[in-house]
């Protein structure tokens, strides 16, 4: 059974829907397969692997890394629920500064793919959620950077209008202010 790949608002940025295969002990799933990937325009090489966890209210992001260490994501729940949400920041795209938001749980084991030049972020709307993703890049601190969670120039339909932030994500600059690297 072969994994769905659903395109959201913005091409780029994949809904996965892996195969699952129940039974009375429980459920089988794979969560990724090169092969899949690649037919579907996904053909790198994943090489770090993240894991999270976060209260209700928190809201992490909107996060990216410039180039040349600029990472493409994928994103699973594996306990609780978020809201995702990925935004084009790349200069000249067609969908520059706009965003797809996808919720994903643990009960549903859908992924999101968020390529490289997109910000990143979710919020937890379960009591608490735990998050994995791979990424295409190790985590490079000096050429990590991001987007305020409520910039007005790109009108963002959070579900939860007071989020918890930390003091880095509460201090992010607007999409017009942003150090970018993509054109």
């Amino acid at each position: 059974m072969p994994f769905r790949f659903t395109r959201t608002t913005i091409a780029d940025v994949l809904l996965i829907e892996p195969p699952v295969f129940p039974d009375q002990r429980g459920f089988f799933m794979e969560t990724y397969k090169r092969s899949e990937f690649a037919t579907q325009g996904i053909s790198e090489i994943f090489v770090q692997c993240n894991h999270s966890k976060s209260s209700k209210g928190i809201l992490r992001g909107l996060h990216y890394q410039n180039r040349p260490k600029a990472q493409g994501k994928l994103i699973r729940t594996v306990g609780g629920e978020i809201y995702d949400v990925a935004v084009d920041i790349r200069i000249g795209s067609p969908t520059f500064g706009k965003w797809a938001a996808i919720a994903l749980s643990a009960e549903s084991k859908r992924m999101l793919y968020v390529p490289a030049g997109f910000a990143h972020g979710f919020c937890v709307t379960s009591e608490d959620a735990e998050i994995q993703y791979m990424t295409t890049e190790e985590y490079a601190p000096d050429l990590e950077y991001g987007l305020i969670w409520n910039d007005p120039d790109l009108g963002i339909d959070w579900p939860i209008a007071k989020p918890i932030l930390s003091p880095r994500d509460r201090a992010w600059p607007r999409l017009r202010d942003a150090d970018n690297s993509f054109r």
